[in-house]
Parts: structure tokens; sequence; C-alpha cells
């Protein structure tokens, strides 16, 4: 399966009093990286609304383990692979690495969904996009 780079650059924002990265500040870090992934793979939220029955993806389940801190101005990278995609669910791996260090990783199940929050099966081209073997 492809891995999904996307690089984030650490702020004063993200940080505690400390300068270390509080923790749910990794939970936008892993939206990016989903997003930037989803791109990757020709899928963009934009084009999800235009759709003849508009959806939207809606993280349904998450486990994060923490690993070591990150602290202000640290570069890290965001790798995403999808796992599996079945049903109205996608499922993806997703760790934050700073150079050979990992950070901080999870475990995540996505729903796909109409605008009334109504699950909704993945679209085959989409799902087929989303766990295509590496070239």
């Amino acid at each position: 399966m492809t891995i999904f780079n996307h690089s984030v650059r650490i702020y004063y924002e993200d940080t505690d009093f400390s300068g270390v990265v509080y923790h749910a500040a990794y939970m936008k870090f892993f939206e990016r990286g989903r997003t930037e992934a989803l791109r990757s793979s020709g899928v963009h939220h934009s084009e999800l609304l235009l759709r003849d029955e508009p959806l939207a993806f809606a993280v349904r389940k998450m486990t994060t383990e923490w690993i070591a801190p990150a602290k202000i101005d640290d570069v890290l990278e965001v790798r995403t692979r999808f796992t599996a995609a079945k049903g109205a669910r996608m499922f993806l791996d997703q760790e934050i690495w700073r150079e050979d260090a990992l950070l901080a990783r999870a475990t995540v199940e996505a729903a796909c969904m109409n605008l009334e929050g109504k699950p909704r099966r993945l679209p085959s081209d989409i799902a087929e996009r989303l766990v295509a073997e590496t070239p």
C-alpha cells in the first residue's frame, strides 16, 4: 500500500507554555495528513460535495499513542496509509515522525456519509484509489 507523506512545522500555537506540542494538536496534524493523502489519491473534499449525491467523511473511531514529544520549530512528517475501504468505511494507519524518531501513531476508521449524516457506501472509484498498491 502507498504511504503518503505530509510535512508539518510546529508553531507556537501548537504548543503548551513549555514549547512542547499539546496532545490535541496531533489530531490536527493527523487530519491534515488524511486530507493530503486523499488529495494525492485524486479525492478532493470539494469534489465530493459536487457529486450527484454529495458525500463527506467523518472520523468514527481513532486510537492514538503518543511516544515522544514534538517541540516548537520541529518539522514533522505525517505518514498516512489506507489499509482498507469497505462498505461505508475506510481504515488508515498514521504515524508522525521527526527525522528518524517516531513520535505518535494512530489507527483511524472513517465513515462515508451524505450531508444528512447517513452512512453511504464508498463509491467504488474512490475505494479503489485509496487502497491501490504502490506502482
